[in-house]
């Protein structure tokens, strides 16, 4: 007899819970499963865990994003609205900033504040306020009633506000961690970075004109050098890097390799003439088509005799005529190296602090299209937001870099 006065059913196979035996008014009880039938209906297999994996890539990358937008758009609200009402009241100055229009949310986020006070969320100081509580939308209203305060500062209202709606929809798949596309994460990443720079806070590492800074690049790149990017091959790079944004902007180019294919096939001649007459200067160094070392390489690579080094000499020939285009032949030099290559490198605008390099390993049985390519940022460590209190110890950049001085310095030029 149960404590409810219910009558329980046996437990003998003849008594189961849909048995037509058991008394009237007697309680089914279902038996536990066996532990063991458990197990398969909860694993994952490879395909769900690289999905749940996908899913926490992206909501993390979007989370960096609006982590930084709402930080940003905080202080610019705090900068512009906190002079205008804190001197008349006080600590209470954001429910005053929002007005009877905004009294239930402003009101919803002080009690948020004063619950977390008491349960000990507040972790930093600087957090005990009501506009650390307040969401991008309440952000927004804000902004919105009192646009007029904020017009001096922001060009584009519409620009603002477009860039608001795009978030609010990554805001609220983050918020409820459900999947998040990666159309709507591109979207949301372009929208940040677009929001970022009309309020003021774009990034400024120059190269960023060439190279776009990812926030994740900012907050946790100097775990990698100033290594900002891997592709397992130059297809691969060229696809999400082309050849145009790479050598487009340009004052100098600085190329060392065996036929330097990435320039010479994927970017203008013409292009390159521009630049060395706008004042920029080129400095092309190849692997002699009549060394010792290329023979070796079309062994490795097992193609004709003769085949690498033709290709090489018809690259050396073109960009031999548009040298000659040139009023000032010094503004365009090219030379050859005898020796065993070792790597691929294009150091762009090398000699500043906003210098983009492209680097690949020559690999015994893998043509230079194939091999994994490393993007590297000169002077990556300037433009961190977050300073890592490591020491800094510089990065792969100043290593190529001196390397192709080495070989210029040893190497003939080409007439």
């Amino acid at each position: 007899m149960g404590s409810g006065g219910l009558e329980l059913p046996p437990g003998d196979d003849g008594h189961q819970g849909n048995s037509a035996d058991v008394p009237p008014g007697a309680v089914s009880l279902a038996r536990p499963m066996n532990a063991g039938a458990i197990g398969p209906e909860l694993d994952w297999d490879a395909a769900a865990w690289h999905e749940v994996r996908t899913r926490a890539q992206r909501a993390g990358r979007a989370y960096i994003w609006l982590n930084l937008v709402e930080q940003r758009l905080r202080a610019v609200v705090a900068a512009v609205l906190r002079p205008v009402y804190e001197p008349v009241h006080g600590d209470d100055w954001v429910v005053a900033a929002a007005g009877p229009a905004g009294q239930e949310w402003v009101q919803r986020a002080v009690a948020v504040r004063e619950v977390s006070r008491r349960k000990g969320y507040l972790l930093d100081p600087a957090d005990d306020n009501v506009l650390s509580f307040l969401t991008l939308p309440q952000l927004r209203e804000l902004m919105v009633q009192h646009w007029p305060c904020f017009e001096p500062y922001v060009d584009e209202r519409r620009d603002v506000e477009l860039a608001l709606d795009e978030l609010e929809v990554t805001r609220n798949v983050v918020s409820r961690n459900r999947a998040l596309s990666e159309a709507v994460l591109n979207q949301a990443e372009r929208a940040s970075a677009r929001l970022l720079e009309v309020l003021g806070a774009g990034s400024d590492v120059p190269s960023a004109r060439r190279l776009p800074v990812d926030a994740v690049e900012d907050l946790v790149g100097d775990r990698y050098a100033d290594v900002v990017a891997v592709h397992s091959d130059r297809v691969r790079l060229l696809r999400q890097f082309p050849a145009e944004d790479l050598f487009g902007s340009a004052r100098r180019v600085d190329a060392l390799g065996i036929g330097l294919n990435l320039l010479v096939q994927n970017f203008s001649g013409r292009r390159l003439l521009r630049m060395a007459e706008a004042g920029g200067r080129v400095r092309l160094l190849f692997l002699n088509p009549a060394s010792s070392a290329i023979k070796r390489r079309e062994r490795e690579l097992g193609i004709k005799r003769g085949e690498l080094s033709r290709a090489v000499e018809m690259n050396i020939l073109h960009m031999r005529r548009v040298r000659t285009r040139l009023r000032d032949p010094g503004a365009f030099e090219i030379q050859v190296f005898d020796e065993t290559p070792r790597f691929t490198a294009y150091l762009v605008d090398g000699d500043g602090a906003d210098g983009i390099a492209v680097v690949q390993s020559y690999l015994r049985r893998t043509r230079g299209m194939e091999a994994p390519v490393l993007v590297l940022r000169n002077g990556r460590n300037g433009g961190k937001v977050v300073k890592s209190d490591r020491v800094d110890e510089g990065g792969l950049f100043p290593t190529y870099r001196e390397e192709f001085e080495l070989m210029w310095a040893d190497a003939r030029p080409v007439s």
